[in-house]
């Protein structure tokens, strides 16, 4: 398949840092569309995990011998480098866990149980993940705290005019997904933080599908915490990262105990080591950390307003191309600056998962299902939807691929 470039990228030679991108299912090279779930991993993150392996491989913070100290730095590093991508103030505001719902689970475990009660209110938004949904909702449950939502629109964008009826001075928390990762919205996360602040509440940001897409400066959005993972950003699965306000992670108890996370044990009691380790027991994601370090330097080689720019310069174009079809119903705003790089549609009488299998057998790789946002499908009236995502090594070329095999499936299904 020829590729072109889109905007300024080097599409070509993007793609080369990919082989993955090169397989083929019976004469048909991968068109690999579900980037939104997890993004591929380029040679770059996979040889620095691979080096690592073959020339540093040690346990942190347990050992005086060479290795040991290397495999250290190079952690304590790669917490280093997240923390100056998304704008915190240091390694201390910088969690490593396995990924956004564990760092979801870690504020409300840590905070929510000790800190809410009966009186209190947790807001969250109808395009929230499971991961921030179900955890509060569970958190909640066991506090006696109510769990009030923000209604969206018939375009999908949140009511603003709700949200400030919903967060009042009973709320203790909003947690707010900053893209959603069905409709494609982009949520005004700013103006949510400020409202949660005016009424002496904390804000918790879900920035998995924006920290891998956009530049996000967590100062600026003064977030109290936010999440994402190094799956969704050209990094290794297994990692995530939690920011958090070192006053607020200092006054927090860990959620998780054991060997690495503690500064003094007795048969009676025991203190805690320093942020951000007082977070991160037993042996960490070394692996891993080094590779979100390697992404982290991979994606801002390119420079992420550019993979910003191409990812939604081709949900644009598929939005119009699919919108052109007549008998596909698109979710989520328009294209503009509150959409993101995702699509999120059906194909008027074809189930979900049948156009996906469609889709596998012109190797279209696809999602498809109610993306971990059920109560969000159930507010559109649908089970499932089908979702085209996209990352910095897509064409428009492998958009014109999808639309031709929903072609193909409105064809076998007529």
């Amino acid at each position: 398949m020829s590729q072109q470039n889109v905007g300024t990228l080097d599409i070509e030679r993007i793609r080369s840092d990919f082989p993955i991108l090169e397989r083929e299912f019976d004469d048909q090279q991968v068109v690999y569309l579900d980037n939104a779930a997890t993004t591929q991993t380029p040679d770059p993150v996979i040889d620095a995990m691979s080096d690592y392996y073959r020339y540093t491989n040690s346990n942190v913070h347990r050992g005086i011998h060479h290795l040991s100290q290397e495999a250290s730095e190079a952690y304590e590093r790669a917490h280093d480098r997240v923390a100056d991508f998304i704008g915190a103030s240091g390694r201390e505001e910088v969690i490593f866990t396995k990924n956004t719902t564990e760092s979801e689970n870690l504020v409300a475990y840590s905070w929510g149980l000790s800190e809410l009660g009966p009186s209190d209110e947790v807001v969250l938004t109808e395009m929230e993940h499971h991961a921030s949904l179900v955890t509060w909702q569970q958190i909640a449950n066991r506090t006696g705290a109510d769990v009030k939502y923000i209604r969206i629109d018939e375009d999908g964008r949140l009511d603003m005019d709700h949200a400030r009826e919903c967060i009042t001075d009973d709320t203790a928390i909003l947690s707010a997904v900053h893209v959603s990762n069905t409709l494609g919205t982009v949520n005004p996360v700013t103006e949510l933080t400020e409202l949660a602040h005016e009424h002496d509440a904390l804000s918790f940001i879900d920035g998995a599908q924006a920290v891998p897409n956009r530049p996000v400066d967590v100062k600026a959005i003064d977030a109290d915490f936010y999440a994402f993972s190094g799956h969704k950003m050209a990094g290794p699965t297994g990692i995530g990262v939690l920011y958090g306000k070192q006053h607020l992670l200092e006054e927090m108890d860990p959620y998780l105990y054991g060997g690495g996370m503690i500064r003094k044990v007795t048969f009676e009691d025991s203190t805690w080591a320093d942020l951000p380790w007082k977070f991160e027991p037993g042996t960490p994601q070394i692996a891993e950390a080094v590779g979100l370090d390697a992404a982290i330097d991979y994606l801002e080689e390119i420079g992420i307003e550019r993979v910003q720019a191409h990812e939604e310069e081709l949900a644009e174009y598929a939005y119009e191309r699919l919108e052109a079809e007549g008998d596909v119903e698109i979710y989520g705003p328009e294209p503009g600056p509150d959409r993101s790089g995702l699509v999120g549609f059906n194909l008027e009488s074809v189930h979900a998962h049948d156009l996906a299998s469609i889709m596998n057998d012109h190797a279209v790789a696809i999602r498809a299902g109610d993306h971990c946002t059920q109560p969000l499908h159930d507010k559109l009236g649908v089970a499932a939807s089908a979702r085209a995502s996209f990352y910095v090594y897509n064409t428009r070329e492998e958009v014109d691929k999808l639309v031709a095999a929903i072609d193909d499936a409105r064809q076998l299904f007529a």
